[in-house]
């Protein structure tokens, strides 16, 4: 049971979350949380005051900004600040040593924003032990959760399954683990936390029920489940009952907020169902996400936008039988670690797309050795429509491509796989609700 930055963001949120476990006892529930909502956005805006001199007060406010927030819960749920005193200690003292030295490597980064998951976790065990569910909070890395040294987006090693039964096994409390975080082997004498990328606590409870051999994956959020549109770009938007994992892969992948995008894997390897469900409304059923789908199932899914895309036009020589060339520039982007979102090829040119923030510089760089010309244009969004009937029912791209035509939205690219589950175009950042919606009315209305 993975509960989210909102399910655990007040002390009656966390009240709300000791009821759904004490439901659920008969189960025997592992729970995997967040960070305290809004926390990790609040440690990266510390980071960036922590690097400025001219912003220590800032600094220093922010950071009892967040540590206030903690106080109040554990006040309001009538819990000891001494549980959490040491966390608060490291805490301050890793502020004092960003501040001393004006620097934050990615290593330094993961150990700084761990604390939210580390404080959530202790908080939730000890509420639940406060009402007579006998539980124990787990650091996530001191359990088995070993990875490699990807900082701000890290793998578990192989092995994991193993490690986290071990270290689980005989436990006859409520395990209240972190999400989120886990460790690298620096050397042989020295360890450092490491995160699996922002919302990488879906991840997390994926991998420890795809270890512990978990009957069902729950991802409590603060949505009914998986929706066909945003319900704030769309208002009459619908919770859909069930998905195939390949469809959540997709709308995971393209934008959906609902889902890390990593979090199906360990669960479709193993044969574990994902379901999500709403901390405030526990008697909804939510969306279930399984292998297959049966015929009464294969209906369109849902229209997604994923924004801050950049596209990067390679412009070369006629690539006619230049044996390799795809591969030179793939392997660019695999060196540089930039994942590839969608592409496109015509004789003369290649087209990506990526995510706009992160260091394009060396790429370009190494593309330019050899194309004739390198184009970034940014600003962009990937807008799609998933769900298996595209694959099923001629004529629905078709149909997409009518509705972007007639709202003249402009297409930079177009992505229609072999799996027909995901048609895609991008367009300018600022046609993104305006393709939602358009493209929702049209086809999910009916």
């Amino acid at each position: 049971m993975k509960f989210g930055g909102t399910s655990v963001g007040n002390a009656n949120q966390i009240r709300r979350v000791a009821e759904i476990v004490k439901a659920n006892l008969d189960r025997s529930p592992a729970v995997v949380v967040s960070a305290v909502g809004g926390i990790t956005n609040k440690f990266f805006a510390l980071k960036e005051l922590l690097l400025q001199p001219s912003k220590r007060v800032e600094a220093a406010a922010k950071r009892e900004e967040i540590l206030n927030v903690h106080r109040e819960i554990l006040k309001d749920l009538s819990l000891s600040e001494d549980l959490v005193e040491p966390l608060f200690k490291e805490f301050e003292d890793l502020n004092r040593g960003m501040w001393l030295i004006r620097e934050c490597t990615p290593r330094t980064m993961d150990y700084f924003v761990s604390f939210g998951e580390r404080l959530s976790s202790r908080i939730v065990a000890a509420h639940l032990d406060s009402i007579g569910i006998p539980a124990q909070a787990f650091e996530a890395p001191d359990i088995g959760m070993i990875t490699d040294d990807n900082f701000g987006g890290a793998k578990p090693l192989p092995g994991y399954e193993r490690r986290i039964q071990e270290a689980l096994t005989g436990i006859d409390k409520v395990p209240v683990i972190t999400g989120y975080i886990g460790k690298c082997q620096i050397d042989k004498e020295r360890t450092a936390i490491t995160t699996l990328g922002r919302g990488g606590s879906d991840y997390t409870a994926a991998l420890f029920g795809a270890a512990l051999g978990a009957e069902e994956i729950q991802i409590w959020t603060d949505v009914d489940g998986v929706l066909t549109a945003d319900p704030r770009i769309v208002e009459d938007a619908y919770c859909l009952k069930k998905l195939s994992f390949k469809e959540a892969s997709e709308l995971a992948f393209y934008g959906a907020k609902v889902l890390h995008p990593s979090t199906m894997n360990p669960a479709r390897q193993h044969g574990i169902s994902i379901r999500v469900l709403n901390t405030n409304r526990p008697e909804y059923e939510g969306t279930q996400i399984v292998e297959s789908l049966g015929a009464e199932d294969l209906t369109l899914k849902s229209v997604t936008a994923k924004k801050d895309v950049v596209v990067v036009n390679v412009i070369a020589s006629p690539m006619l039988d230049q044996y390799g060339f795809m591969k030179k520039i793939s392997d660019v982007f695999s060196d540089h670690k930039v994942i590839i979102d969608m592409i496109a090829t015509s004789e003369v040119s290649v087209s990506m797309s990526t995510d706009q923030n992160v260091d394009l510089d060396p790429v370009v760089k190494k593309l330019k050795e050899f194309s004739e010309e390198v184009e970034v244009k940014g600003d962009k969004c990937i807008v799609s429509v998933v769900g298996q009937l595209l694959g099923e029912r001629r004529g629905i791209a078709a149909k997409v491509l009518e509705i972007i035509h007639e709202e003249a939205i402009p297409v930079d690219m177009i992505s229609y796989g072999a799996t027909r589950i995901n048609f895609s175009f991008i367009t300018g950042q600022e046609y993104s609700r305006k393709a939602i919606k358009c493209l929702h009315d049209a086809l999910f209305k009916n």
